[in-house]
């Protein structure tokens, strides 16, 4: 058994239990979020976009621990269709104008509550996330405000690991992450061997 490495202050672990039982779900904008925040542009439009691992690894772990992962973002793109595709993401809304109005359905549909729900923005369109979540978070590099909102600023900038660390705190606080930790050291085959 592997003890992590990784470990958050107590307070900050206990704020982000939301009501005692842990989030249902975490919320998360893609530009400045999922990526660094720049958009590429060329001559037939939008070419590109860069995704960390690090991020990608952190969303389906938070699936496995039982946390809903959301992607609601202003913009819609393949690059984004495709990643929250490759990632088996089940619930993401696309070109949201306001963020609320399309958070607001999904949570009833999916039975949450505000304070079951952490969430991760970087700018003014995802303040009506943040201040109504159980728990927020923003990236390093976000704006004045978002960070003024959140309950945690990453140490890391968005596109460049600060989803996964929003999602390691998460996993942290309800307490799955050693157990999903120590169930990665074991090969698909279940044989036990180092698998790196």
């Amino acid at each position: 058994m592997l003890a992590p490495a990784l470990s958050f202050p107590p307070e900050l672990l206990l704020k982000a239990q939301g009501s005692g039982l842990g989030m249902k779900a975490a919320i998360f904008d893609v530009d400045g979020v999922l990526t660094d925040g720049r958009i590429y542009i060329g001559e037939s439009g939008e070419g590109f976009k860069a995704f960390s691992t690090l991020d990608g690894q952190g969303l389906k772990l938070l699936d496995q621990a039982g946390i809903v992962p959301i992607i609601i973002t202003g913009r819609d793109s393949p690059a984004v269709r495709r990643r929250v595709a490759d990632l088996g993401l089940k619930h993401a809304v696309y070109g949201a104008k306001d963020k609320l109005a399309v958070a607001q359905p999904l949570l009833d549909q999916l039975g949450l509550q505000w304070p079951e729900v952490a969430a991760m923005g970087d700018d003014w369109p995802d303040l009506p996330l943040m201040v109504r979540a159980g728990f927020a978070c923003a990236p390093a590099h976000a704006h004045a405000e978002a960070k003024a909102r959140a309950h945690y600023v990453t140490q890391a900038a968005g596109g460049h690991g600060a989803a996964r660390e929003c999602c390691d705190l998460l996993l942290l606080a309800c307490g799955r992450y050693a157990q999903l930790l120590n169930g990665h050291l074991n090969t698909l085959d279940g044989s036990g061997e180092d698998a790196r």
